[in-house]
């Protein structure tokens, strides 16, 4: 797959999706695009250019979950939310990747995503405390990699190399992200976990998530249904995602370089791409994107959006927030 003809989201394609203010001033602007879909492909609200092409990073794992489980792979629902998740690397987590690798008789050496330090800063500062580095199981992929460790068994492939593009698991990969996303796939691209990825555009993925969501097929249900058994292990207690599940029962993923997608089980899905590449205005821009379009109720995403707004200190207090710019 060659980048020839792909139209990357830029400038021109972006509008202002929130703002900092710092004492009644505004300090910094994040500009982006955002897609409102539903799971017959119908775009509810547009801001931006939603079909340019963008890396859709980690809001692809719930997608790569489903072709897991199509590859055979047998999941408990928190090993199958570890590896759809981007976890803070807590030890909870640690110890459901490592239960992973043992029962498949595998250790942290059979993952070939790098060591990483934990994203959690609770969980780096722990780690450091105690004189420890970063590791393949502190990394925030180690719950994907092992799933797909898992799923290469499954099909009775080399698991030497299972990050290669033309590995089952990856083609396999591939081919549910097309279906779900319902569009070809013009770019292929390495992670920063070293697994191949597709590119899509916005509204392609904001459609895939809402298929996925509403859960007519049996393996994106079973991945949906283990996302709100286990909100914790996507991301980390009191994180963002893990929170937005919890709330509102939807199906949220991050993704590094300013992206998140969230769901609903209705079949409505949004995805979020900042073009700065900063996490800060993403779920509150989700957020108030799925209550304008009323996929989800207004008041809860006001409380929603004001816990998951940074705010602004000097001296000790308050004086700005991120505001959400789009009505």
């Amino acid at each position: 797959m060659s980048a020839a003809g792909a139209r990357a989201l830029d400038v021109e394609g972006s509008v202002e999706l929130a703002r900092i203010e710092r004492s009644g001033l505004v300090e910094s602007r994040h500009i982006g695009a955002a897609a409102a879909v539903d799971a017959d492909g119908t775009v509810l609200r547009a801001v931006g250019d939603v079909d340019a092409t963008i890396y859709p990073r980690s809001t692809l794992k719930p997608l790569q979950a489903v072709a897991l489980l199509r590859a055979g792979a047998r999941f408990t629902d928190v090993e199958l939310v570890l590896a759809v998740s981007s976890h803070c690397g807590s030890p909870e987590h640690v110890a459901i990747v490592e239960r992973m690798l043992a029962d498949d008789r595998r250790n942290e050496n059979s993952l070939q995503c790098p060591p990483l330090w934990p994203l959690g800063s609770e969980q780096r500062a722990a780690l450091q405390a105690a004189g420890l580095g970063p590791s393949r199981l502190t990394n925030n992929c180690s719950g994907k990699h092992a799933g797909m460790l898992r799923a290469s068994d499954a099909l009775g492939a080399d698991a030497q190399q299972y990050l290669e593009a033309e590995h089952p698991v990856q083609v396999l990969i591939r081919d549910v992200v097309s279906e779900f996303t319902a569009q070809p796939l013009a770019h292929l691209a390495v992670d920063g976990c070293g697994a191949p990825m597709a590119a899509t555009s916005l509204a392609g993925l904001a459609r895939g998530i809402a298929r996925l969501t509403r859960g007519d097929d049996p393996d994106a249900r079973r991945v949906m249904q283990a996302v709100l058994a286990e909100p914790w292990a996507i991301d980390g207690v009191g994180r963002a995602n893990t929170l937005v599940i919890e709330r509102i029962g939807a199906l949220a993923k991050l993704g590094t370089e300013g992206l998140v997608v969230i769901g609903t089980r209705e079949g409505v899905a949004v995805a979020v791409k900042v073009l700065d590449g900063t996490m800060r205005a993403t779920t509150p821009v989700a957020l108030a994107l799925l209550a304008s379009v009323g996929a989800i109720d207004g008041a809860v995403a006001r409380e929603l959006i004001d816990e998951t707004s940074q705010r602004v200190h000097a001296g000790g207090r308050e004086i700005g927030r991120l505001l959400v710019s789009i009505a």
